[in-house]
């Protein structure tokens, strides 16, 4: 089995290297695919162009360390807009926005959450829940994402559309 925290110890250099910052790596799936998923963060983003270059520096550097024992596809992409929120800072940038979030644990009660994201506080994510703020060990979190809103759609619209959109309007 293909250690993740091992893999993300080889492609964060790199990708922290080219100027951008790792949001997750995952690898599985019936195609064995090594999944990273970087931003710019200057727009939160990545273009196709930005992709592309991870994706060289990454193939070239995961060949010379082979990690993976068996055949695997590289896939490097953006967050996108219902992004998911891996990183402590995901839920302080993201707050005020709603996301659905699942817990780990093997005992009884309830692992699946929709509310608002409230932020953080010390290691723990903070959730609204039915007018309740709830707290989360990230450690505990198994997978966090923000839920597609239009005020998200507002919140990540690119600076060059709404320029557009401003100059439409002064026409």
């Amino acid at each position: 089995m293909t250690d993740v925290a091992q893999l993300t110890q080889l492609i964060e250099p790199e990708v922290t290297r080219l100027g951008f910052e790792l949001v997750r790596v995952q690898f599985g799936g019936g195609e064995n695919t090594l999944q990273v998923m970087a931003e710019d963060p200057a727009t939160g983003q990545l273009t196709l162009d930005q992709c592309a270059e991870i994706s060289r520096v990454l193939s070239d550097r995961l060949d010379e360390a082979d990690p993976i024992e068996s055949e695997y596809r590289l896939e490097v992409s953006s967050p996108g807009i219902d992004r998911p929120l891996t990183r402590a800072k995901d839920w302080t940038n993201w707050a005020g926005h709603d996301a659905k979030l699942q817990v780990r644990g093997g005992g009884q009660g309830q692992k699946r959450f929709t509310g608002i994201v409230r932020g953080t506080e010390g290691d723990e994510a903070m959730l609204e829940v039915g007018g309740e703020v709830r707290r989360f060990p990230l450690a505990d979190i198994q997978g966090a994402k923000l839920v597609l809103t239009d005020k998200l759609i507002d919140a990540t619209r690119p600076l060059s559309a709404e320029g557009a959109e401003e100059i439409e309007e002064e026409e």
